[in-house]
């Protein structure tokens, strides 16, 4: 379970980034696919909600809830995370209609399941600026060691016949 400070950071970070892909962990032979999802509401208890694609078989089928990893990543960002947590579907209409919007579930065509995610633990990770320098400096350094054969520990070496028998 993650503390007030770190969870108020997580909840600013992941409506920051907006979506997510969703893998289930659990090592059973029915688990849910991984998706794309977008997510709908970060509360206080540190439980991230989204709405999965409806799998084929039956949502009685599967764990009511099973391991789970999050991992956040936009184009453009510094930044992305990693959430590990334990997944609940949801299957009560009351609390389906009280964080999703009715418009969202009817426009879906009911092709969609409510899932509740609980962060046990989150990974924040930095990504390193690009360090590759202008286009045309990397043209220009590849063809002049095209050209020149710039090789890393290469030294050509010349033997003039007249001064190897001339001794």
């Amino acid at each position: 379970m993650l503390n007030l400070s770190n969870l108020l950071f997580f909840q600013e970070k992941i409506q920051d980034l907006g979506t997510a892909l969703f893998f289930s962990l659990h090592s059973s032979l029915l688990k849910m696919p991984t998706s794309i999802v977008r997510i709908l509401k970060v509360d206080e208890l540190g439980q991230v909600w989204f709405l999965v694609p409806r799998p084929h078989q039956a949502l009685h089928e599967f764990d009511g809830d099973f391991p789970t990893r999050l991992e956040f990543f936009r184009k453009g960002r510094s930044f992305y995370l990693h959430i590990t947590g334990r997944a609940f579907i949801i299957n009560d209409l009351e609390e389906v209609n009280s964080i999703v919007a009715d418009g969202i579930l009817q426009g879906s065509g009911n092709g969609l399941v409510l899932i509740k995610v609980k962060m046990l633990k989150g990974e924040y990770f930095e990504s390193l600026p690009d360090t590759r320098q202008n286009g045309w400096r990397d043209l220009r350094t590849q063809v002049s060691s095209w050209l020149f054969n710039t090789r890393p520990g290469y030294k050509p070496y010349h033997v003039d016949p007249q001064l190897a028998f001339s001794s």
